[in-house]
């Protein structure tokens, strides 16, 4: 394993040299087009004091600054060498994300070393979604990510308070607190109190810059959006686009999305809205159960405690995205930290998610951004592919539900002290 690693360090030089040619050199209007809006942004506020969410309403949360201002050294101006610092700063945090994957021990086995699994595969999945996987907010936070998950169990505060940090750039990182809260001895303290504290420094940092009614906006800028062409929820509508004319693509002008409308599309992301909270408090259901199931066996050092966490976080990011009115091509990169840890630590039964993962990976790149204008023109063709990739996440979440769903697996020889467990959370 440790001779391969240098493999492993080339291929990632390699994979993101080919993302950010992709996006810098061959399509960057098409591959890079949201870089273009966060170095528009970065130069109102930094040439004429208009910030986003201290000057008024913005889609994303007041964290989202910070990485946008970040890339700004390379130029704010049109012409600038914004994209491209960008793309340096995702490799790096890329790099620092792949280097805890090699490093990460089986669970309760420190002395077992890390493997090249979870690196291996998560550099496989960067290649096939494509220059999605930089050009976006998502590849800052998606790093953070797979951090938190690697270092969730023996480290929960600094954990928590990754994914709050993550969770005020974009949102869905705030959502794997749950499953955290679940696989941990002392959630309040662990989980939850570093979570407000990151919260609160969040806050009073925009409260002192003068945005604090603006602070929740980016949930309120969500209630624009309707249908997305790309969503789960539209693949009825984008297949029967193929046949009838009463379904047609519809440009969103104010936020740049293309939307799908028919009879029935508003109801639809109505419903959306209202599913995707009901089906996160059953996932909440879903893992408490689980952990009063393994009971105090959860405790015991083996796989459970492990599984619960990935597992659960793997079921979190999939309702997310199949019951998500938006569906965004970036989106699909949320998939990639749970799948990349479980490989990395080993975890059994991964093999399914893992492969039909790439799948999703793979046609996303199809679909976004080498071939939009076939899903635009309703070419049936590219719109089958989305179609399967659509089907693809429902099938993945319903996998991962009856996974959750069976008898816990316990490896007898990972078993540890729950005292060493204890030490380990404190």
């Amino acid at each position: 394993m440790i001779q391969s690693k240098p493999a492993v360090w080339v291929t990632f030089a390699l994979v993101h040299a080919w993302l950010a040619v992709v996006g810098l050199v061959l399509i960057p209007q098409r591959a890079f087009w949201d870089l273009e809006l966060y170095r528009y942004w970065m130069w109102l506020g930094l040439h004429q004091g208009q910030w986003p969410v201290l000057s008024g309403g913005w889609v994303y949360p007041a964290g989202a600054i910070v990485p946008m201002l970040a890339a700004a050294p390379g130029g704010t101006g049109n012409g600038s060498h914004y994209a491209t610092v960008w793309a340096v700063l995702v490799t790096v945090l890329d790099a620092i994300a792949v280097g805890f994957l090699l490093r990460v021990p089986r669970p309760n086995r420190p002395e077992s070393g890390g493997t090249t699994t979870g690196a291996w595969w998560w550099l496989a999945f960067l290649l096939l979604l494509g220059p999605i996987a930089m050009g976006r907010l998502d590849g800052v936070v998606v790093p953070a990510i797979v951090v938190a998950l690697a270092t969730a169990l023996n480290h929960p505060r600094i954990a928590s308070a990754l994914l709050t940090a993550a969770a005020w750039v974009k949102v869905a990182p705030g959502t794997l607190l749950l499953p955290m809260f679940f696989a941990v001895r002392r959630p309040w303290r662990s989980v939850v109190v570093p979570g407000a504290l990151v919260s609160a420094v969040v806050i009073g940092a925009v409260a002192l810059g003068g945005g604090f009614s603006h602070v929740a906006s980016f949930l309120t800028e969500q209630d624009k959006r309707g249908l997305q062409i790309e969503s789960p929820g539209a693949t009825p509508w984008i297949l029967a686009g193929l046949f009838t004319s009463s379904v047609q693509p519809y440009l969103n002008d104010p936020i740049i999305t293309w939307e799908v409308v028919g009879p029935g599309t508003l109801v639809a992301a109505t419903l959306l809205g209202i599913l995707q909270p009901v089906a996160l408090a059953l996932v909440v259901l879903l893992l408490w159960w689980r952990r009063e199931r393994i009971g105090a066996a959860l405790w015991s050092g083996g796989l459970a405690r492990t599984e619960l966490l990935v597992r659960g976080a793997m079921v979190v990011t999939l309702v997310l995205l199949v019951f998500n009115k938006v569906g965004s091509p970036q989106y699909m990169t949320w998939l990639a930290p749970p799948v990349a840890v479980a490989l990395a630590l080993r975890l059994p039964g991964w093999k399914a998610t893992a492969w039909l993962s790439l799948g999703v990976a793979g046609a996303t790149q199809l679909v976004f951004p080498w071939f939009y204008d076939e899903i635009i023109s309703k070419g049936p063709g590219t719109t089958l592919v989305l179609a399967a990739r659509n089907v693809a996440l429902v099938v993945l979440l319903v996998h991962t539900v009856v996974v959750l769903l069976r008898a816990p697996r316990e490896d007898p020889s990972l078993e540890a002290p729950v005292e060493s467990l204890a030490a380990a959370e404190s």
